[in-house]
Order: structure tokens, then C-alpha cells, then sequence
């Protein structure tokens, strides 16, 4: 969309959508950069969820190093954490077993020894708090809708974002607290919209962005969080698991964190690359909590909340390239994310520094909307980069099984930590992206799920509703399908209807019209669940589900 004068407009020298830790740390170290180079230059971020951090879901541990590079007196603006890693396990998951890697035998590439046990929720909220005083403009509630280019050639750089325009409800009428969008314009735009962003898909296609970068993977990941007896609850503790329920179905890996205040997240990230089409990622999930290993622990406990969020995994090898006329791609919407190590906040966060370092300096030199090449010059250069290439090939590795694929992850990882990774330059590449991988339900076997116990595992329903997910009902639906047919003639028949599997909400629903049992099924969408971890527009067969940003304050509220 081009230019109008017939919205509200705003100027700023550099503007960020999205307000997770990628975008704050970009509008922070923004300001420190114009500090040093004696210049008053205007920031901004606009972010969807409502607070800050409403939307930021994780594990999560968090490499200090860079709060150190990002406000090295962190210490001392009282964060939002107490614990940090004081003991921490690798096990492998049988269906009633357990067994402990040996602490000598784990690789320190991937261990997190140190780390901090965070709510990302919580780092998010508190990463905004410093932003807002280093004279960050902060807009939350606010969707970034559409794209801004100069004009319509089709090169044209992009020169801000128009905020949601809701102003006309399912029926066609115009709402009765109808605001018109709003046009953010700005030198430069920094996209930290997170996994499988909106805009940045868009920007993707319309710059050619990934034309020489394999293929994007992605994981599914839940996370819950729980207060439990204050006997079973070690503080400082964080515990890895592979294997079981996982092994033979997928490839993945879950965790336990316990934080403090008798608090511990569980979670279990699913790779979104199985075949069968009657996995349910959510499901998985509800199989892991049934382990002896985690029923004892959570035996007695509470369940206060509940998420599912996609995230990047595909590695360096799938990075795009990063810069465009106008603007980049920073965090999880670049895929910064070290998924061996199921770490991606520091990195995300890293990188988000260097972009918005380049774009200052561009700004300084009055250049506005050309590429920030600095940005992509920079990040080669550095530890991020760094950390992921050492990584390359433990996700290609997997399509070996899980028995040959833990073999050969672990044979990288240690030719890595003994210096011979030289030895073997050699980058393994994707070749599928996950939509492609799903093979038809007729091939496959038929995966079967016990009824949820309402004490350790429980449905959807209940689920969503420990998310606080909140949509206006009167507003259009923002899960748009490309072809209304397709998934009654291919998904359906061919695949069983996975949409009502993967999605971890229940956003999707085969019926029959006013139930009569002759009826054909039809889809339905239940949009006013949706948790926005965007499996839809990932791993629907046929690419034909669109996510777009609902009204801006819509969503998850995540607290945890």
C-alpha cells in the first residue's frame, strides 16, 4: 500500500515493530548509540499484544552475556529474575524409564550452566520499562497491518507501516468504535514480529530475501507453568529430556525448569517436520506429564498457565538475507533462534543490537531507506553467528531417526568442542520445508491419545482458557483461507483434517451443517482461541491458511 493522507501520520528516524526482547533490545541499544554519537535521534516500537510482553511466551534461560552487552548495570535495575542454573541434567525418556547422561558426556556447547531462569513474559515487561526511559516511544494494542512503500514500483522501499484498520465488523457495518489506522513513517523499519511474521513474510517474497537460503524448519512449543509441594521443588534446577513420548513419531525435546517461589515450566517443543497427519503436537505434550519422572513432580500441584508458540529451527543455513531497502529482519522473524541448544533470546537479542547499530549509523550519515549492508556485514561477524554455524548440521541431522540422529548430532558436537570441526565443513541442508513432509492419512498409521485426567493432563479447552486469550467477536476473522475449499477436498479426504491436530487451541473444527448426520463435514473456525503461534500458516498441506494480526490488544495474555 502506498502513501495516503487519509490517516493519521507519524515520523520517527527508526521504528521497530514488535515489542518482544528482539525489538526492545534493538530500541535500546538505538538510543545508547545516539547517545554516543551525539545525536537525537527518534525511536519507536508498535507491538500487537497489550502490555508489553502479553504475547512473549517461552522456557525459558537466558544467557546473561548479553544483558552484560546491553545494560551492563542490569544488576542493579532490579530484573526480573532471582534464579540462575545451579544444576542441570540431560535425560533420555523411556515409556516408564529414565536414564541420566552423564554430566562429562554433554557437550559445553549446550549446556547453561549460570543462565538465568526467566518468565520471557516478565524479561519483556522489564525490557520495556528501560526502553520507556531511554526515551522509547512504546505502542501497545497496536497491530502493524500493512506495509508502507514509497510508491508502487515494485522495488519501492518500504518507509513505515499502517496500523490495523478495523473498522467494519463480520456483517459488513462500520463499528461503533471504529478508528481509523494510523501510518508509522520512518527512516528505517526493523521487523522483530517474531516466528513467521506477517510482514515479514511479505517482505520475504516481494525483496527475495530467501531466493539463496534453504528452506525455514520450525517447532510447535507448550509450555505450562505450575506451583508445586514445596518438598518437590529444587530451585535452580533445569533438566533436559529427549526421547519418549516423541521417539518414532517426531523429533523434539522437553524441559523442566524449576523457578522460584515453588514455581516450575514444563514444556516440550515439537519439530514441525513428522509425517503423520494424526499427530497432535498437544497432545504429545499431555503424554509427556503422564512420565513417572514428571507425575511425581507435579503430584500435588496447581496448574497456573498454559502457552504454544512456534519458533525457528532451521539454522544458519536458513537465514535470509537480513537487509532490504527501508528496513531488516531481526530475532525470530530473521531465525535466530540456536534450536539444539533451545535457546534464542540471546541470540535474537544480539542481532537485534547489530541491526539497530547499522541503522543509527545510516541515519547519522542522513541515508534513509536504502540497505542497511552494515547489518549483514556485522552479524557475519559476530558471536551469533558464531553459535548458530557451530550448530548447522545437528537439525539436518534427525531425519536419521532418533537413534542415529542423537549419534550423529553428538559427533558434531564434539568434533566441534575439540577443535576438529574443520575437518568436516560441511553445511547438511534442509530439503523440505514441514507442510511438504505430511504424507497422507491412509499411509500412515492411526496415533491414538488416553482421555485427559484433569489432574495431570487436560483438554484444549481448559488450556486456552489459562492462556487469558481474549478476541472482540465483531471483528473480521484474521485466519483467512486462500482457496474456502480446499480443506474440504484435500485436507479432509487426503489428510484426515490435521488442522484440528497441530493447531494447539482448537481454532479448527470438521462439522456437520445444523448437524444432520448426512451432512458433509465443513470447516469451522473458532478464531476467538487462537493463541497466535501461527502452526496454521506452517504446516496446513497445501499453504492455504493465511494468519494476519487481529485488532491490536487481541490475543494471549500471557503473565507467566
Amino acid at each position: 500500500m502506498t502513501a495516503t493522507q487519509q490517516r493519521e501520520s507519524m515520523d520517527y528516524d527508526l521504528l521497530i515493530v514488535g515489542g518482544g526482547p528482539a525489538g526492545l533490545a534493538a530500541a535500546l541499544r538505538a538510543k545508547q548509540a545516539a547517545l554516543a554519537a551525539g545525536a537525537d535521534i527518534s525511536v519507536a516500537v508498535v507491538e500487537k499484544g497489550a502490555p508489553i510482553g502479553a504475547h512473549s511466551l517461552s522456557g525459558a534461560l537466558l544467557d546473561l552475556r548479553i544483558l552484560d552487552e546491553l545494560l551492563p548495570d542490569w544488576r542493579g535495575q532490579a530484573p526480573p529474575f532471582k534464579e540462575t542454573v545451579a544444576d542441570e541434567s540431560l535425560w533420555l525418556l523411556g515409556r516408564t524409564r529414565a536414564f541420566r547422561v552423564p554430566n562429562w558426556s554433554v557437550p559445553k556447547s549446550i549446556r547453561h550452566h549460570g543462565h538465568a531462569l526467566i518468565s520471557l513474559s516478565r524479561l519483556t515487561a522489564w525490557l520495556g520499562e528501560q526502553a520507556e526511559a531511554c526515551g522509547v516511544d512504546l505502542f501497545t494494542g497496536f497491530a502493524a497491518a500493512l506495509p508502507l512503500y514509497a510508491d508502487d514500483s515494485p522495488q519501492s522501499p518500504l518507509i513505515g507501516v499502517i496500523t490495523g484498520d478495523f473498522g467494519v465488523d463480520r456483517q459488513g457495518a462500520q463499528k461503533s468504535n471504529y478508528q481509523p489506522g494510523v501510518e508509522l513513517r520512518a527512516r528505517y523499519t526493523l521487523l522483530a514480529e517474531g516466528c513467521r511474521g506477517h510482514l515479514s513474510r511479505l517482505f520475504e517474497e516481494r525483496f527475495h530475501l530467501r531466493d539463496s537460503a534453504a528452506t525455514q524448519k520450525y517447532g510447535l512449543g507448550f509450555r505450562e507453568l505450575w506451583r508445586i509441594p514445596a518438598e518437590q521443588h529444587h530451585p535452580g534446577k533445569a533438566i533436559h529430556l529427549l526421547g519418549w513420548p516423541l521417539a518414532g513419531r517426531a523429533s523434539g525435546g522437553g524441559f523442566i525448569y524449576h523457578l522460584d517461589d515453588q514455581h516450575v515450566a514444563i514444556g516440550l517443543a515439537v519439530h514441525l517436520d513428522y509425517e503423520n497427519p494424526s499427530l497432535s503436537p498437544f497432545d504429545e505434550f499431555q503424554r509427556l506429564k503422564t512420565h513417572p519422572m514428571l507425575k511425581t513432580l507435579l503430584h500435588g500441584g496447581e496448574r497456573l498457565g498454559y502457552g504454544a508458540r512456534t519458533l525457528t529451527g532451521g539454522g544458519v543455513q536458513s537465514l535470509p538475507k537480513l537487509a532490504f531497502p527501508g528496513g531488516a529482519l531481526i530475532g525470530d522473524a530473521a531465525g535466530m533462534v540456536n534450536s539444539p541448544r533451545m535457546q534464542g533470546i540471546h541470540t535474537s537479542m544480539k542481532g537485534a543490537m547489530l541491526a539497530a547499530e547499522a541503522a543509527v549509523s545510516a541515519i547519522a550519515q542522513r541515508r534513509a531507506h536504502d540497505t542497511l549492508r552494515e547489518y549483514n556485514d556485522a552479524l557475519r561477524d559476530s558471536w551469533v553467528y558464531d553459535e548458530l554455524h557451530a550448530m548447522r548440521n545437528i537439525k539436518p541431522s534427525l531425519k536419521h531417526g532418533f537413534v542415529g540422529g542423537l549419534l550423529s548430532a553428538g559427533f558434531h558436537l564434539w568434533t566441534q568442542q575439540i577443535g576438529l570441526g574443520r575437518l568436516f565443513p560441511w553445511t547438511l541442508q534442509h530439503k523440505a520445508p514441514d507442510r511438504q513432509v505430511l504424507r497422507p492419512a491412509a499411509k500412515m498409521p492411526t496415533l491414538d491419545y488416553p482421555p485427559y485426567d484433569n489432574v495431570t493432563t487436560f483438554d484444549r479447552a481448559s488450556s486456552v482458557y489459562l492462556s487469558r486469550t481474549q478476541h472482540e467477536e465483531d471483528q473480521p476473522c484474521h485466519l483467512h483461507l486462500v482457496d474456502a475449499e480446499l480443506p474440504e477436498s484435500l485436507n479432509l479426504p487426503c489428510y484426515g483434517g490435521p488442522e484440528r491436530l497441530y493447531c494447539p487451541a482448537g481454532v479448527y473444527e470438521y462439522r456437520r451443517n445444523n448437524g444432520t448426520p448426512d451432512a458433509p463435514l465443513t470447516l469451522r473456525i473458532h478464531a476467538a482461541n487462537c493463541l497466535h503461534c501461527k502452526a496454521c500458516d506452517i504446516k496446513d498441506p497445501a499453504s492455504n491458511i493465511r494468519w494476519t494480526p487481529p485488532e491490536g490488544g487481541n490475543g494471549p495474555n500471557y503473565v507467566m
